[in-house]
């Protein structure tokens, strides 16, 4: 308990600055509380001289006493990261249309190993990305609270851990069970729009209780599975009454390309629907872009014959060096029925970092619309700091 006492010292403070982004660095917190006063209550080990009052309480319990300083354990690292958006967006006529909108997100990730070789893993996070209006807004580590987007949420508590020297795995909790997946791509783009690449549903996320592992054959072949439930109220975890999900993946990793499949049996309230999801890329030496592609299929056990098949396609371009920074671009569609119109999402970013600590990332996008209505493009420029 007096862990999460002192962490949320930090996040209380910052609520009171301008928020701005952050690419998470880890830092030793028993490094800073070596300057910080017990008595003060902030991070802290005691200043006493008295060795026998400066007991070190390692996450293995080693230095384990009756009382001890309230310090961190030595093994405890924290990443912080914070972002803010500034964005615009043009629709058609209606509410939102040519606003500007500013939002933020902010997010602490601790990890404790008790071994060495594992790991609990805990996120708290805080932010209003999620509802600020922009497509493009939000990204993989946003989470939003449901009655404060202003305030600290946990989101997610894992614990992983190996089983022998190939078998690693995991359980978790408001977790993704293919959390020990790996997806052949290389493309990381600074919004929440394509960077999936194309595996959509196959690899699945946002479960409540969460489980999985993972086998290394080596020589860069790996397998994994995963499994999540989302019980609900009166559910309890994988019955009859929970909605399911269980998936597979095997991968192959070489020096400069990687390959991937996953496979996902999904459960809805109204069906049973299963996904499969093929992913690869390449990085070519010199100064040519990596290539990411991805493409899922999935059988909707529920929908009418004639639209019983939904494709996501994505193709995304990377170049590590253009000037001090790194661009990228992509296309690709999510969601498409069968007889369907094929509505593309297109992106482009450039990465510039200003310094080791801060990133400034500009975007523009573009979202094709249904019928005759109009498609909608948006900017959206992103700063990221880490400390």
């Amino acid at each position: 308990m007096k862990l999460f006492q002192s962490l949320l010292v930090a996040p209380a403070a910052l609520g009171l600055l301008t928020p701005l982004s952050v690419s998470a660095s880890e830092v030793n917190l028993n490094e800073i509380s070596n300057y910080s006063d017990v008595e003060s209550k902030k991070f802290a080990n005691s200043f006493s001289n008295d060795d026998s009052n400066n007991e070190t309480l390692l996450a293995g319990g080693e230095g384990l006493v009756d009382s001890y300083d309230g310090g961190f354990s030595s093994t405890t690292t924290a990443s912080f990261s914070t972002n803010m958006y500034l964005g615009y967006e043009d629709t058609a006529a209606g509410a939102g249309d040519d606003a500007v909108v500013t939002a933020y997100d902010f997010n602490i990730n601790l990890n404790t190993s008790f071994t060495g070789e594992d790991s609990l893993d805990i996120s708290l996070d805080s932010g209003n990305a999620g509802v600020s209006g922009i497509d493009e807004f939000g990204g993989d580590n946003t989470t939003v609270p449901t009655t404060d987007v202003d305030g600290i949420a946990v989101d997610g508590v894992a614990y992983t851990f190996p089983i022998g020297d190939s078998t690693t795995a995991f359980v978790g909790f408001d977790s993704d069970g293919s959390s020990l997946f790996t997806t052949a791509c290389v493309y990381g783009g600074p919004g929440d729009m394509l960077d999936d690449c194309g595996n959509v549903n196959a690899g699945i996320t946002g479960g409540e209780t969460a489980l999985g592992a993972s086998y290394d054959f080596g020589n860069g072949l790996t397998a994994a599975f995963g499994a999540q439930t989302e019980a609900g109220a009166d559910a309890g975890a994988f019955t009859e009454e929970s909605l399911d999900s269980f998936a597979l993946n095997g991968a192959y990793t070489g020096d400069n390309y990687g390959i991937s499949l996953t496979y996902a049996s999904v459960e809805t309230a109204t069906d049973e629907n299963a996904f499969t999801a093929l992913n690869a890329y390449y990085t070519p030496d010199g100064s040519l872009p990596s290539i990411s592609v991805g493409y899922e299929i999935g059988d909707l056990g529920g929908a009418p014959a004639n639209a019983d098949e939904q494709a996501s396609f994505m193709i995304g371009l990377t170049w590590d060096e253009v000037g001090p920074g790194s661009a990228g671009v992509a296309l690709g569609h999510s969601g498409t029925l069968e007889n369907g119109d094929e509505l593309y999402q297109y992106e482009a970013y450039y990465e510039y970092p200003v310094n080791d600590g801060m990133t400034i990332t500009p975007l523009i996008y573009t979202l094709d619309a249904a019928g005759n209505a109009d498609d909608t493009t948006g900017m959206m420029v992103k700063t990221s700091f880490s400390f």
